[in-house]
């Protein structure tokens, strides 16, 4: 069954849309916050993401550009009110695959969602566990190995051990860590990416 991420913070609309997409025969969950958004997309592993562009803490370009940034190849549909070109150029340009201006109707977004969950969008898609030496991480699991024995890591922790193995051999600056896991507010300092690492 395919996994939907549908990231909205109108409660009605992101309910209407889990139905029109539940009885489609998708398995969809939701989230109304972007930062969070962001943290599940990049710990789990879903076949298409459906994002609001505004979203509380983190706007819905932010996420698609910061999901693209640490390698996460996902395809994203882009829903929002601002339909002028710029605007679409901006959405795409961010990264997502597609751009539905609202009020948009129902039948429009299933063929869409059809059309990008029809294309493989991942080589990496069945054997999606990432490891380093003897690390393992099983992004659809949630699980975590060293040495054959699990260990058991908080969200963000998971988050930037994800970050660093879909990109492996690749330096990251602190101010990228911070950006991608943390999202870089106010309230984070920056040495804590040197106490997770």
């Amino acid at each position: 069954m395919m996994r939907i991420l549908v990231v909205e913070d109108e409660e009605k609309l992101a309910r209407l849309i889990s139905r029109v997409l539940g009885e489609e025969g998708y398995a969809v969950e939701t989230e109304a916050n972007g930062r969070q958004a962001l943290m599940r997309a990049l710990a789990d592993e879903y076949d298409l993401l459906i994002v609001d562009w505004m979203l509380p803490e983190l706007s819905g370009v932010q996420l698609v550009k910061r999901l693209r940034a640490a390698e996460v190849g996902t395809p994203a549909i882009m829903l929002t009110a601002r339909d002028q070109i710029e605007d679409r150029v901006e959405g795409l340009d961010a990264g997502a695959d597609d751009y539905l201006p609202k009020p948009f109707a129902f039948p429009e977004l299933l063929a869409r969602v059809r059309a990008l969950t029809r294309r493989p969008w991942s080589e990496e898609k069945d054997g999606a566990i990432l490891g380093a030496g003897d690390v393992t991480l099983d992004p659809v699991r949630h699980v975590v190995r060293h040495g054959g024995e699990t260990v058991d890591l908080t969200v963000k922790e998971f988050a930037l051990l994800a970050t660093l193995l879909q990109r492996p051999g690749q330096v990251f600056t602190r101010p990228v860590l911070l950006d991608t896991v943390w999202g870089a507010s106010p309230e984070v300092y920056a040495n804590v990416v040197d106490l997770y690492v």
